[in-house]
């Protein structure tokens, strides 16, 4: 009986002595230092928003698409004709139906937004759709997409709506 007392002991410093072992070899290899990545303020899934160099297109919408085209800004594109020839602009897939439906080929259009070039095509993003009286928020001041309802008005508005009227957090 004591020789296995004696066995189970020596196993047990044996493990712990190989544990300890480990670990010091785990502390002891020099950690490979990894580059330092550099940040894109306003970028999110590849796509990039410079406000500094926002543009004013006025145009005519000569195409509407909707379905989604590999290699192209998820959602809804209008090809914009202006001054400078077709412009193919990303207006995202959070517009209202009334809004989209409004959105038709020969509609005439004021679009602000920044250029972005993505796989070697160029876009612009638009921050807003101004058209038949109506000012229409796209994006954030930072190029961020703004989800909106059906009445139009943007989700955070519609949420501090609701706060007030239920008598929320002041």
């Amino acid at each position: 009986m004591s020789c296995t007392r004696t066995m189970k002991y020596s196993l047990l410093a044996g493990f712990s002595g190989l544990l300890a072992g480990l670990l010091l070899a785990i502390l002891a290899i020099p950690l490979m230092a990894q580059p330092v990545r550099t940040s894109h303020p306003g970028r999110g899934f590849g796509l990039g928003y410079d406000a500094a160099h926002e543009v004013t297109l006025n145009g005519t919408v000569q195409g509407v698409t909707t379905r989604h085209v590999p290699g192209s800004p998820a959602g809804m594109h209008l090809l914009v004709a202006g001054p400078q020839g077709t412009v193919d602009t990303h207006i995202g897939p959070f517009l209202a139906k009334d809004t989209r439906e409004a959105l038709r080929v020969g509609l005439p259009v004021q679009i602000v937004g920044a250029m972005e070039t993505l796989h070697g095509r160029q876009y612009l993003l638009a921050r807003q759709i101004i058209f038949g009286g109506r000012l229409v928020t796209v994006r954030s001041t930072n190029g961020f997409l703004l989800p909106t309802f059906a009445n139009g008005r943007a989700l955070s508005r519609t949420r501090t709506a609701k706060s007030e009227s239920r008598g929320g957090v002041r």
